[in-house]
C-alpha cells in the first residue's frame, strides 16, 4: 500500500496528494494524520488536492473526517487546490464538506491557517 507523506512546516502539517487514492490509502492517511497531529501538537493541516481529477464519496467523507479529527485535536484543516470538476462532483454527491475550510492554492491556505492560529491565540 502507498503511504502519503506528511511534511511538517513549523506548526503546520502539509499533505500533497499526488494521485487518486484508493480507500485503504485514504484510511491510512486519516490515521497517520491523527497520530502526527498528536505527536507534534500541530495547529494546522494543509491538504493539497490539486493533482486529483476525481473524488468519490468515500474520499470526500475522508476529507471531512480528517477535518473533524483535527478539530478535536485542536488543529485547523484547510483543503487547497480543488479542481472545478471535483467541486462539482462533491456538490452533486451531496457532500458539503461541513467544517472543512478551503482555499484556492497553498499560499492562500497558509495565510488562512496563520490567521486562524492568531485568532485562537487571541481567544476568538
Amino acid at each position: 500500500m502507498v503511504r502519503i507523506p506528511i511534511l511538517q512546516i513549523g506548526a503546520t502539517l502539509l499533505v500533497t496528494i499526488q494521485h487518486d487514492m484508493q480507500d485503504q490509502t485514504a484510511l491510512a492517511l486519516q490515521d497517520d494524520l491523527a497520530n502526527k497531529i498528536s505527536a507534534t501538537s500541530a495547529k494546522g493541516v494543509l491538504i493539497d488536492i490539486s493533482a486529483l481529477e476525481i473524488v468519490d464519496s468515500f474520499v470526500g467523507r475522508m476529507l471531512a473526517g480528517i477535518s473533524g479529527i483535527a478539530r478535536i485535536l485542536d488543529a485547523t484543516t484547510v483543503v487547497v487546490g480543488m479542481q472545478p470538476a471535483v467541486a462539482i462532483t462533491l456538490v452533486e454527491l451531496g457532500l458539503s464538506l461541513e467544517g472543512v475550510r478551503t482555499a484556492l492554492n497553498v499560499e492562500r491556505g497558509m495565510e488562512l491557517l496563520n490567521l486562524r492560529t492568531r485568532e485562537k491565540a487571541l481567544g476568538r
